[in-house]
């Protein structure tokens, strides 16, 4: 097609010439080149803008991640520097209790101080020599040796020490088939040295301990996180000195040219980009984070590589670039045809009446609000007012008029009104800034029939398009949220998420005006009993009832929180004093003293109340809170129902007392426990004829933990029910497997503590157990106490009767020492009892031991009970008991008790003691 009749309308050519055409349009021929590349330039200072704006987005972002590790790392630091520090004050609490007869290198054959990251443990004299080590000393520097030695003698602290230092390593020679003399290679080896001050009994100054870590340990963090290529973690000194680097996956050497310049660490923490400002040795710019670890004088580093880090956003600007040039290509394309298509005057204004139609369909098709706002300025050129030139109908339904009535309206005449005389400020604002973004709750008698709404302004020229949309819906979601993220859902008090956000406010506030704040913590003494019997929906109502009844000995001020359970927290915020704290403990007690009722039932609780104040007993939320349950605890333990004021002598001993009460949680976790067994021999034949199972705690650190130590624990904790069940599935399990063996069986005896009895669901864990390994009943018995008989009689007699329909046999466990009488068991009919080792200790000391003893063998007998002595230890004690006709003995004259493997031994050796007569008959196994 001729070019003159594709630039003009059908008919043109025969009115007009070529050359006359061009001289018409040439405006409009021109106009859209000139635009093209306008748009192009355009684009390209959006793009580039665009880009630096994502490339300051990505710095960011790297420095906000680099403070996040540094952060972590400090915490890793933190909980190591914390660890060493609880380990050394245990060795030295051990070397000085064990008086200097503590062995280093025996204690790490059983596994203490056997991991790899120790390089050594030792233990030196006064006068700097080692006394006992678990590696050879002389690779240790003797000038190391003598400065820790010297700073400890002269400083009185028996505080943890840390300093950096070195050890010889020797490389192993190559296996040649002979050593050659000088063939191992010596290296030195980073360490961080951990000491204490030893002291004697006056107090003097008694040696120095010694824990070093090889320092590549306190890089291991790096591990667990995607540092990159390049990344690097350090340990820092308070003096610049790098205790442990590494870089990428290599631990870098400590010593020797420093990896970078730590002079830049002039704050607890703060994130940064090197540029320069910090010279790395690999000549790499990265961006650093570091957080000091507050207790200990050391600071976390970590070091994130520019280009690795940067790398998604070089490639986006690689995307970008190509977008833009891209889009550079079509606008060219698109300005040479609109170029050509501009000429067709029709086309051109049907394309403007597309444009407007789409952009009514657009503002009236959504449910937002749309305004356009013209500025009008004075004489001075300053503005002066404004005017709303077109709205959408959502927009005017928002202010319930039609759009009609919207249309000039001018904002000052409605200037009287708070909503439009902020309005006008907004604008004002934003005819400066070129946008403005707000959420804003809107008050009684605004315009809009609205509660929140969220308004958009962009300038152009002097225009304002406003976007007005309707988040009310979304707002009260969100407040919703906010309420049940802080109240306790059943009681509808404050929850702990509350007082973790409102207690610091709280404390800063009494801080500031030299006031004190109290925190009682309490805890409802017999809650779990209720549980327990009634159910959680009854234990559930007596929550509830608890909260009202602390509301209501409360001021208005004061707060109660449900921390959780049965657990709450009063919140006394002032105080003058203490008796104020303890007026409303008083209080408090005074209202849990009258029952619960629970329909026609009426329960009795008490509250245990321990309080902390502040700033007496801590400053901050965590410090006040568990001072406070400290001083609960101390409340539980010395008998419930009152209250305590926190004193820092309950923190070890309650410290100590939960830690071994997690220890347990842990063991139970873990499987620590092992089962030993103490056999019980016929005491005239002397043959195996049943054998007691007896728990014991194979702790991974402490070793083998006495049952005296953590039997009470696990009582007072509640935890004897679960370690009970373990025992009997154990010892089940055993029996299982001897059974598999071929040998002949004999019974079992297993205690039953008291707690565990009074729960009523002995028996059903005891079938449960028999039935999963196939074991008869008859091949199990109970051991119980006597105070576990004193409970409710109908209760015990129906336990006892569940227990031996089994056909479990029951034994009463050590006789003598509780509170039964010959009725109780004449009432119970228990099939047993064990004579406790006290009398049977006493059996040839006094002629008072004989006659107790004979006494009990005699009830028992008369009452068809077979009769068991504990504690024999001597042939004299097992004379007397043949002579008193006792059934069986059980004691470390037979065997102490022993694990499994040993106790199969016993099992084929089925003889255990020689008769009367001393003879020895042959002996009958059963295959």
């Amino acid at each position: 097609m001729p070019l003159r009749q594709f630039f003009m309308p059908a008919g043109a050519a025969t009115e007009l010439s070529r050359a006359a055409f061009f001289r018409a349009n040439l405006r409009m021929v021109l106009a859209w080149p000139l635009l093209g590349l306008a748009l192009c330039a355009v684009l390209w200072t959006a793009t580039l803008l665009q880009l630096e704006a994502e490339k300051k987005v990505a710095q960011q972002q790297a420095l906000d991640n680099v403070a996040s590790l540094s952060k972590a790392y400090g915490q890793y630091l933190l909980r190591t520097m914390e660890q060493m520090d609880q380990l050394t004050l245990q060795l030295k609490y051990e070397w000085e209790n064990a008086h200097g007869r503590l062995q280093l290198d025996q204690l790490k054959t059983q596994g203490m101080y056997a991991l790899p990251q120790f390089a050594v443990v030792a233990i030196f004299d006064r006068k700097g020599h080692p006394v006992t080590a678990t590696a050879p000393l002389q690779r240790l520097r003797t000038s190391e040796r003598s400065d820790m030695l010297l700073r400890h003698w002269r400083s009185n602290s028996s505080a943890l020490r840390i300093a950096l230092g070195r050890m010889q390593e020797t490389a192993p020679a190559a296996d040649t088939g002979q050593a050659d003399e000088g063939a191992g290679a010596a290296q030195d080896a980073t360490l961080v040295h951990f000491t204490r001050r030893l002291e004697d009994a006056d107090g003097n100054f008694d040696g120095v301990l010694l824990i070093s870590i090889h320092s590549s340990y306190f890089s291991e963090f790096y591990d667990s996180v995607n540092f990159g290529r390049l990344g690097m973690s350090a340990l820092v000194g308070e003096d610049g000195e790098l205790f442990s680097t590494r870089l990428g996956s290599r631990v870098a050497p400590v010593r020797g040219v420093p990896f970078f310049d730590t002079s830049f660490l002039d704050s607890d923490s703060g994130a940064m980009q090197s540029q320069g400002r910090i010279g790395f040795s690999d000549k790499q710019n990265r961006f650093v984070g570091w957080q000091a670890l507050g207790a200990y004088p050391f600071t976390a580093l970590v070091g994130l590589a520019d280009m690795e880090v940067l790398q998604p956003y070089q490639e986006t600007r690689t995307i970008y670039l190509g977008i833009a040039l891209a889009v550079s290509a079509m606008l060219l394309a698109f300005t040479g045809v609109a170029t050509i298509l501009s000429l067709r005057l029709a086309w051109r204004h049907h394309q403007s009446e597309g444009v407007r139609g789409a952009y009514r369909m657009a503002t009236e098709g959504t449910s937002d609000g749309f305004y356009i706002i013209v500025a009008i300025r004075g004489a001075n050129g300053a503005i002066s007012d404004f005017e709303l030139v077109d709205c959408n109908e959502p927009g005017a339904r928002f202010l319930g008029v039609r759009r009609e009535q919207l249309l000039g309206l001018r904002l000052q005449s409605r200037a009287h009104e708070p909503y439009f005389r902020d309005l006008i400020q907004n604008y004002k604002v934003a005819m400066q800034t070129g946008f403005s973004e707000q959420e804003i709750e809107l008050a009684d008698g605004n315009p809009f029939q609205l509660r929140w709404i969220r308004r958009r302004v962009v300038r152009s020229g002097d225009r304002l398009a406003v976007t007005v949309q309707d988040i009310s819906e979304a707002k009260e979601h969100e407040q919703e949220l906010r309420r049940m993220a802080n109240e306790d859902g059943l009681t509808g008090l404050p929850n702990r998420h509350w007082l973790q956000h409102f207690l610091p406010g709280a404390l800063s506030r009494a801080a500031q005006g030299g006031q004190m704040l109290a925190l009682l913590f309490i805890d409802l003494d017999g809650f779990k009993d209720i549980n327990d019997t009634q159910g959680h929906a009854e234990g559930d109502k007596v929550l509830r009832a608890a909260s009202v009844r602390l509301k209501a000995v409360l001021r208005p001020g004061d707060h109660v929180v449900r921390l959780g359970g049965d657990e709450f927290v009063v919140l006394l915020d002032p105080i003058e004093d203490d008796s104020r704290a303890e007026q409303v403990a008083a209080r408090i007690a005074q209202a849990f003293d009258e029952p619960f009722y629970l329909g026609s039932e009426r329960h009795k609780m008490g509250a245990s109340i321990g309080i902390s104040i502040s700033p007496r007993d801590g400053r901050d939320t965590d410090v006040l809170l568990k001072n406070a349950d400290i001083a609960m605890y101390a409340v539980k333990m010395a008998g419930k129902g009152h209250h305590r004021f926190f004193q820092p002598a309950l923190f070890e001993t309650i410290r100590h007392r939960r830690e071994l009460e997690q220890a347990l949680v842990t063991a139970l976790e873990q499987d620590q426990f092992l089962v030993v067994y103490q056999p019980r021999v016929d005491t005239q034949s002397g043959l195996l004829c049943s054998m007691e199972a007896l728990v014991r705690w194979q702790h991974p650190l402490h070793g083998m933990v006495p049952p005296l130590e953590f039997i009470p624990v696990a009582e007072s904790s509640g935890l004897i029910s679960q370690l009970g069940e373990m025992v009997i599935e154990k010892v089940c399990q055993q029996m299982a497997r001897w059974k598999s063996f071929g040998l002949q069986l004999v019974p079992v005896s297993i205690n039953v503590s008291a707690r565990q009895f009074s729960r009523g669901d002995v028996h059903l864990v005891l079938a449960s157990a028999l039935a999963r390994h196939a074991i008869e009943a008859r091949l199990i018995e109970v051991e119980i106490t006597e105070s576990a008989m004193m409970d409710e009689q109908n209760r015990t007699l129906e336990q006892l009767a569940a227990i031996r329909a089994l056909g479990v046999r029951l034994l009463v466990d050590d006789f003598g020492t509780g509170y039964s009488s010959l009725s109780q068991l004449q009432r119970f009919a228990m099939d047993g009892l064990k004579i406790d080792r006290a009398f049977t200790t006493e059996l040839g000391r006094s002629e008072q031991g004989e006659v107790f003893v004979r006494a009990i063998v005699s009830m028992a007998h008369a009452l068809g009970m077979s009769v068991v002595a504990e504690g024999v230890e001597t042939q004299q004690q097992l004379d007397m008991l043949r002579t008193l006709q006792c059934n069986e003995i059980q004691g470390y004259l037979v065997s102490r008790p022993v694990p499994a493997e040993q106790m199969l031994e016993l099992m084929l050796k089925r003889r255990l003691l020689g008769r009367p007569d001393g003879a020895l008959p042959a002996l009958q196994l059963s295959h």
